[in-house]
Formats: C-alpha cells, sequence, structure tokens
C-alpha cells in the first residue's frame, strides 16, 4: 500500500477506536444500571415492580428486534439533532450507543440474575438495604460475568462501526468499502480484514484475562 492509504488506514483505526469507546462508555453507563433493575423489579426481587419491570423490558426488547442497518437509516433526524450531521464517525456514535444499551442490560440480566438468591436472602436477614445488595452483594458477585459482557459488547460494536462504514460512518468499515469494494483493492480489504482479527483477538484476551482477575471462585 502506498504512504496514503497506510496514513488513511492509522485514521480509520482511530475512527474505529473512538465510534467503539464512546459507545461503549455510554452503553456501560445506562446499560448495567439496566441490566440490574430488570432483575432487581422482576417478581419476587428485592425491588419488584413489574410495572416498570415491563415497560423497561419491552423497550429493550423493540429495540434489539430492529436490525443495525434499518435502526442507523431510521433514526437519522434523532442523529442529526443529537450530533448535528447525519454522516461521519460522531453522528455514527448515536445508533451505535442506542443498540448497545439493549442489547448490554440484558447480558447483565443474565449475569445477576446468575448470582446465587441465597445470598441476597441472606444479606436481607441482615437488614441490608436493596441499594447495599446491589453495590455488596449482586455486582461483586456479577463483576466477572460482567467484565465478560462488555467484552462481547465490544466485539460486536467493531462488527457494527464496520457496517456504519456502508452509509458514510466512518472507520475501517467505511475503508474497506469504498477502497477495498468499490475500488476493487484487494490488499486494502485484506489490511482491514486483518486489523479487525488482530484487535478482537486483542481486546477478546484482554476482557478474559481482567475477568480472571476479579474472579474470587
Amino acid at each position: 500500500m502506498s504512504p496514503e492509504l497506510i496514513k488513511l488506514m492509522i485514521q480509520g483505526i482511530e475512527e474505529t477506536l473512538f465510534m467503539v469507546s464512546i459507545s461503549t462508555l455510554i452503553a456501560a453507563i445506562i446499560g448495567i444500571p439496566l441490566g440490574i433493575t430488570l432483575v432487581t423489579t422482576s417478581k419476587g426481587h428485592i425491588l419488584e415492580n413489574r410495572v416498570i419491570n415491563q415497560i423497561l423490558g419491552t423497550i429493550v426488547n423493540i429495540i434489539r428486534s430492529i436490525p443495525f442497518i434499518i435502526l442507523m437509516v431510521a433514526i437519522i433526524p434523532l442523529t442529526r439533532l443529537i450530533a448535528g450531521t447525519s454522516i461521519g464517525t460522531t453522528a455514527a456514535c448515536v445508533p451505535l450507543t442506542i443498540v448497545a444499551i439493549p442489547f448490554l442490560s440484558r447480558l447483565v440480566e443474565t449475569s445477576i440474575r446468575d448470582v446465587d438468591f441465597g445470598l441476597v436472602e441472606a444479606a436481607e436477614s441482615m437488614g441490608a438495604s436493596p441499594l447495599q445488595i446491589i453495590r455488596k452483594v449482586l455486582l461483586p458477585e456479577a463483576l466477572p460475568t460482567i467484565i465478560n459482557n462488555i467484552t462481547v459488547l465490544i466485539v460486536n460494536l467493531i462488527g457494527a462501526s464496520a457496517m456504519a462504514g456502508a452509509i458514510g460512518g466512518g472507520g475501517l468499515g467505511d475503508i474497506a468499502i469504498r477502497y477495498g469494494y468499490q475500488r476493487f483493492q484487494a490488499d486494502v480489504m485484506l489490511a482491514t480484514i486483518i486489523i479487525l482479527v488482530i484487535g478482537v483477538n486483542l481486546i477478546q484476551a484482554c476482557g478474559d484475562f481482567a475477568s480472571r482477575k476479579k474472579n474470587k471462585k
């Protein structure tokens, strides 16, 4: 590849990292509490509230049922409102974040449900408040799997960010489509694939390591 294309690939990596980092951060801030809420407001749990549980569950299911490429197009007016534009990396962060939040919340919900409910009952018997149970029982016990969940989310967002390139989202996906596909530059396509494969494997390895470090079992 020419120096210009190498520079372009570096720019694509930076844009992809930007999109995935912003989306992951916001998804974690909203999605983890949402996943905890889906569990704790369910029947028989510490904050049982079937109305809230059903409303949140329905919203999560609706967003998760929409294919990402369709969601990107459908929320273009919202993207323009938030980002000021419908193309580019900043704009792509909006649909990436929207799709990431319910995805992570369901993963976190599963992790929290796997915590032995006997621990919750023991904490309740000692007078712990719901907030204390969440902070000192549910989250610490589920932390290793939540780290795995975030790793899975990041890997999925990398794939989604590449798909965002199809409609001007920027990043490595945009480069692969514009140069590798539309201009038939096989070396660019191959380089993009190699970078993505290496990136995904590095992220998975780091996530597995962090999960093992936090696993008290």
